[in-house]
C-alpha cells in the first residue's frame, strides 16, 4: 500500500472509531503494526490529519506506555471561520483555497453547491496567470468571503 493510501487508511480508522465516541486512546506501536507501517507513519497521519483547525485536540505521551488521546472539539460556527482566518496567509494556493471551502461545507457554512460556486472564481483560469499576484488575490478574496460568512445582520 502506498504511503498516500496508507495515510488515508490510517485517517479514515481513526476517524470511524471518533465517531463513536468523541475522544480515544490509541497507543502508536499498536495502530503502527496493525497497519504493518512504522510509527513514524502514525506520527504523520495524526500531526496532519488531526489538528485543531481540523476539529481535534491531539496529547501525546511517549515512552514504553505512551499513547495519543485525541478528542474532537466542538466548533461553533464563530470559531471556525476565526480558525480558518487566523491560519490564512497572505498568498492562497487552488488547493489550500479548496480545502477552506471544503472546510465551510464540513461545518455547514455554505452549502455544496454554494462551494462549487466559490470554486470556480478561485481557479487559476480566472485571475491573470501572474501567479505571485494570483495568490495574493485569492488570499484576499477569502479573506473577504470568510468576513462577509461572519457577519451578521443587525436589525
Amino acid at each position: 500500500m502506498g504511503s498516500k493510501n496508507m495515510s488515508d487508511a490510517i485517517e479514515s480508522h481513526i476517524k470511524d472509531i471518533l465517531n463513536e465516541k468523541d475522544m480515544i486512546e490509541i497507543k502508536r506501536v499498536e495502530l503502527a503494526h496493525y497497519f504493518c507501517c512504522v510509527p513514524s507513519q502514525i506520527n504523520y497521519v495524526i500531526n496532519t490529519r488531526f489538528t485543531i483547525s481540523q476539529g481535534y485536540i491531539v496529547e501525546s505521551k511517549r515512552g514504553g506506555g505512551g499513547f495519543i488521546r485525541i478528542k474532537k472539539v466542538i466548533h461553533t460556527e464563530h470559531s471556525v471561520l476565526l480558525d480558518l482566518k487566523r491560519n490564512l496567509e497572505d498568498e492562497l494556493t487552488e488547493q489550500e483555497a479548496e480545502w477552506m471551502l471544503h472546510k465551510l461545507v464540513e461545518f455547514k457554512l455554505i452549502t455544496v453547491r454554494e462551494k462549487e460556486l466559490m470554486k470556480a472564481i478561485f481557479i487559476r483560469s480566472v485571475l491573470s496567470n501572474n501567479s505571485q499576484s494570483d495568490l495574493k488575490i485569492r488570499a484576499n478574496m477569502m479573506e473577504t468571503l470568510l468576513e462577509r460568512l461572519g457577519y451578521e445582520e443587525r436589525e
